[in-house]
């Protein structure tokens, strides 16, 4: 009895190395809003944002975009886009009033220009023909950005907390 007891603590010292990977359980889900600091949807902004800032937000460059799941309905009732955003009085005293454009899916909605800074929603329509895929690409163009400086390195735009669709 003893040897086996030592045989089997003799056995147990030897051990495998266990590889973890990761796994894909189910496809990615699309958000239908971003909130531009939620790490979850982080991989949904697919161009022209820099890193968290504050825990709440981030600098966009003068061009963005981000990547969106059409809400349900919205291919046969069209949805509104709803863009939270920022436009600091350090940018507006250099650059003036921006006017900031957008495309949904290749269509372009109306631009707006923001003569004040402080905080502003960029509010449009979006016709239910641009949003029968399962994800549409949103993209954004600002007419004036900061231009890189030796205080900062990047293009400034405007300050972006959330970038989303609501339902009709």
């Amino acid at each position: 009895m003893v040897f086996a007891a030592l045989l089997a603590a003799a056995s147990c010292k030897r051990r495998d190395r266990v590889v973890v990977e990761a796994t894909q359980e189910e496809g990615t889900v699309l958000a239908s809003v971003v909130h531009v600091a939620d790490p979850r949807t982080a991989t949904q902004l697919a161009r022209g944002f820099y890193d968290v800032e504050g825990n709440a937000w981030r600098w966009t460059a003068g061009k963005f975009a981000v990547t969106l799941r059409p809400p349900a309905g919205a291919a046969q009732k069209g949805a509104t886009l709803v863009f939270k955003f920022a436009f600091p009085e350090a940018v507006f005293t250099k650059t003036g009033p921006v006017t900031l454009a957008a495309n949904v899916g290749g269509t372009a909605l109306a631009p707006e220009t923001f003569a004040k800074p402080g905080e502003q929603n960029y509010t449009r329509d979006v016709p239910a023909t641009v949003l029968g895929k399962d994800a549409v690409v949103l993209e954004f163009s600002l007419d004036k950005a900061l231009p890189p400086s030796a205080a900062d390195q990047r293009e400034l735009g405007v300050i972006a907390t959330s970038i989303g669709f609501e339902a009709k």
